[in-house]
């Protein structure tokens, strides 16, 4: 280690042993040495943020570490989630206490010394990205760039919603910040400049996005893909834009940061120019993005922070009380002054209070479905679209917090909240969200949403849920209960062509661990959908709906659509059935109309309806075989998407009619004749595997 080092590693902080110093080395420290544990993670982020880190915990983040989830607390969302072990040296030495499964303290801490010791390992508390619901404090799962961000918004959203709801004259029950840590991968990200704008659009004062700006990336400088003016681009986005030159200055960044508390009109951006490894031999170099250091590395910087650079994950004496009583002298006695201002408000407005013990409970106010609709048999029909939007409009008035809003498509999803009102920078008490042509976005935003503990949904076509996969797939992977609309379903867009038909999508959805892929076959069908999905706090829906008018089956013939609750259920039957049909959605009532030819033809058949692969898969084996014995091998799936996956509910025997191209543009009719979507062809395929047998 040269004497620059040495120099550069003693300037711009405290002084050399006070308390302060000694906290931000210890970040850093307990970083190098986790990450050299591991043999893995990324260190230099952290090293660089340390200071950033700190001067925001110790002197701003208005949290509670002995109680964690305060409904009113600061939210810190690390979007840059590969510098993971930042906020876990955050969330050790603020003796952040840990909350289980149930909601109760567990006596332990959220991140011991023993968990950090055991970075990026089998079962631990730290992993190699934060993950939401595996560690107390932290407040969404990150790790890929932009989808922080894109959260970020939906909690100040939700914030802002929650305060014009709740907040009345002497109660601000709702008032708090949100407070980001982005790097240069996120400002590449599309999803994090869709969130951005409209950010600055909503004038969402209460969010702070601080952009270490380092210029490395993994492949090197970022003047290898990146050299714009990321400052002036949020300026154009409406946003307070500050600098912090020198991301050891913690004097510069709580200026900063009390420039933020002090805009009220828009969100802040705050550029902090840091050095990536710093105070490493490795500093400033993309080397310190992604690679551990060697011993002699580690060695040399502690020695270069004035360390024993024989020591491992040491925590000085002092440091962790001296880091715990900063954050919690400050929250401590907010949380308790909030408490005490809770138990007031709900003897000055009990119907309010009552409304929010059940939002944050996670629960439905008794009554929430009585108006959802029955529709009567009707062979016209309507599409499950239109279905979908009556049945969200019967639900809202009992749940106020049902709150999103679509991509731009609100009068095609029927997405729109008839009383809703449209949210914006003069009526965040609004309901509907217009997201504008920002799918990826949009995903996030509910997401963040759904993580501050709203009922919240999104909207657009089903060919574009490719552009919000990633936080659809982080929306299961976290457990949280958004629901995502996805209309015009299949071919049956029609006219549009195959870049509005939708072939692979149900299929992709399906791939989603967790997520319940929900296709219903007409309104009836679509009530217990939303049903369903409302009631589903642990795990994102997906509601796959209709554009053309599905017929409404007639439920005093064939079976109860509360079926679906189960995922598959026997539709229509026969004595000692030889065929069995099973579809979903639209092709629903056309397997119906092929049983009815069958039957009448003296072939005994059962059509199953199989609307969620994901509610029937959790059915235990006995349901499951009594919907689709074994012993019947003649299996027809009819679907207006990719054939794959049909095979584990047809098997070897069996046959599908599906899609194997993408489609045409055409009306719908003569597209369900070149691609054998017809009573004919259901017949005919049924009757020829049987003739086979």
């Amino acid at each position: 280690m040269s004497d620059t080092l040495t120099d550069v590693a003693a300037t711009g902080l405290h002084e050399d042993g006070s308390p302060e110093r000694l906290q931000i080395d210890t970040i850093r420290t307990l970083a190098m040495d986790a990450v050299a544990a591991a043999k893995s993670g990324h260190i230099g982020t952290p090293m660089a943020l340390a200071p950033v880190g700190h001067t925001l915990w110790t002197k701003f983040l208005r949290t509670d570490p002995a109680t964690p989830d305060w409904p009113n607390r600061d939210r810190f969302v690390l979007s840059v989630g590969h510098a993971s072990m930042l906020l876990y040296a955050l969330l050790h030495l603020a003796g952040v206490e840990e909350i289980d499964a149930d909601g109760k303290k567990s006596g332990a801490p959220a991140v011991s010394l023993d968990d950090i010791k055991a970075f990026r390992q089998l079962g631990s508390k730290t992993p190699g990205h934060p993950e939401y619901r595996h560690t107390t404090g932290v407040e969404t799962t990150t790790g890929p760039l932009g989808a922080g961000c894109g959260n970020s918004v939906g909690m100040a959203i939700a914030e802002r919603w929650l305060a014009a709801h709740f907040n009345r004259d002497g109660f601000p029950l709702f008032d708090h910040d949100i407070y980001v840590l982005a790097g240069d991968g996120d400002m590449m990200e599309g999803v994090a400049s869709e969130a951005a704008s409209l950010a600055g659009h909503l004038k969402l004062s209460n969010l702070c996005w601080m952009y270490d700006s380092n210029h490395i990336s993994i492949e090197g400088g970022t003047d290898l893909a990146f050299d714009e003016d990321v400052a002036k681009r949020f300026e154009a986005y409406g946003w307070n834009v500050l600098h912090v030159a020198d991301a050891n200055d913690c004097g510069a960044m709580a200026a900063a940061l009390n420039g933020f508390k002090a805009c009220s009109d828009k969100p802040t951006f705050i550029v902090v120019h840091s050095i990536i490894g710093y105070g490493s031999s490795i500093q400033g170099t993309a080397k310190a993005h992604g690679e551990a250091m060697t011993g002699d590395d580690i060695a040399g910087t502690k020695r270069a922070y004035g360390w024993d650079p024989e020591a491992k994950f040491l925590v000085p004496d002092g440091v962790k009380e001296g880091f715990h009583k900063a954050v919690a002298d400050r929250g401590g006695p907010l949380r308790e002054a909030w408490d005490a201002m809770r138990a007031r408000y709900a003897e000055a407005y009990p119907d309010l209070s009552q409304e929010l013990d059940c939002l944050l409970a996670s629960q439905l106010p008794a009554g929430w479905d009585a108006d959802i609709p029955v529709f009567d048999a009707d062979a016209m029909g309507m599409a499950s679209r239109d279905a979908g939007g009556k049945v969200m409009n019967a639900i809202a008035p009992h749940v106020p917090w049902l709150i999103g809003g679509s991509a731009d498509l609100a009068p095609s999803n029927k997405t729109l909240l008839d009383k809703g009102g449209s949210f914006q920078a003069d009526s965040y008490g609004a309901r509907n969200l217009h997201f504008g042509v920002r799918e990826h976005a949009m995903g996030a935003i509910v997401n963040g949403m759904a993580l501050s503990k709203l009922r919240a949904y999104s909207g657009t076509f089903l060919v574009f849920s490719d552009y919000m996969r990633p936080p659809i797939r982080l929306a299961a992977l976290m457990e949280i209960g958004v629901t995502f609309v996805f209309t015009h379903d299949s071919i049956g867009v029609g006219e549009d062509g195959p870049t509005h038909q939708p072939i692979e999508q149900i299929l992709s959805l399906r791939a989603i661990p967790g997520l319940d892929m929900i296709r219903p076959a007409d309104a009836n069908e679509t009530a217990v959908a939303w049903r369903a999905a409302m009631q589903a706090g642990n795990h994102p829906t997906a509601l796959i709906l209709s554009r053309q008018a599905l017929p409404t089956i007639d439920r005093s013939t064939y079976a109860s659509a509360e079926g679906l609750l189960k995922g598959g259920y026997v539709l229509a039957d026969s004595e000692n059935p030889h065929v069995i049909l099973i579809a979903t959605g639209s092709e629903v009532s056309l397997a119906l109309a092929a049983h009815e030819r069958l039957v009448a033809q003296g072939v005994a058949s059962r059509v199953v309806s199989l609307p969620s692969w994901h509610r029937y898969e959790c059915q235990d084996a006995a349901y499951r075989e009594a919907v689709l014995p074994e012993a019947i091998n003649a299996r027809l799936a009819i679907e207006m998407g990719s054939e794959i996956g049909w095979d584990r509910y047809v098997g070897t025997a069996g046959r599908t009619i599906t899609m194997s191209t993408f489609g045409a543009s055409a009306p719908l009719a003569k597209l369900q004749d070149k691609f054998g979507f017809t009573v004919d062809n259901v017949v005919r395929v049924a009757t020829e595997m049987l003739e086979t047998k």
